[in-house]
């Protein structure tokens, strides 16, 4: 359970840094699709920090309300992966173009 207590809080922290190294990206860029593709990138970062820190509270908190708060941070963490992921690969397709256009 050490282990993966350990894991999880490396997840967290990657997570995090990985959510301010793209929200600092999306601040820097000046293409618009750019910036909206850093954003779905960084909205995906912050649902895996939710996720990560929703498994390790299970392991934290082994009665009924850790898992209840648990389930309820996995879920809005799933919900936001998903939505941020759909929209990271929707706009991944038009950054090329829009940096040939705009060189």
């Amino acid at each position: 359970m050490v282990y993966l207590n350990f894991l999880f809080v490396a997840g967290i922290v990657a997570s995090l840094v990985f959510y301010f190294y793209f929200k600092t990206k999306q601040f820097r860029s000046t293409l618009p699709i750019r910036r909206k593709w850093y954003t779905a990138k960084a909205g995906v970062s912050l649902a895996a920090f939710l996720i990560f820190f929703g498994l390790n509270a299970i392991i934290l908190y082994p009665d009924i309300i850790g898992f209840a708060i648990a389930a309820v941070f996995i879920v809005l963490g799933a919900g936001l992966g998903i939505n941020n992921y759909k929209r990271m690969r929707h706009e991944g397709r038009y950054v090329h173009e829009e940096y040939e256009l705009n060189k």
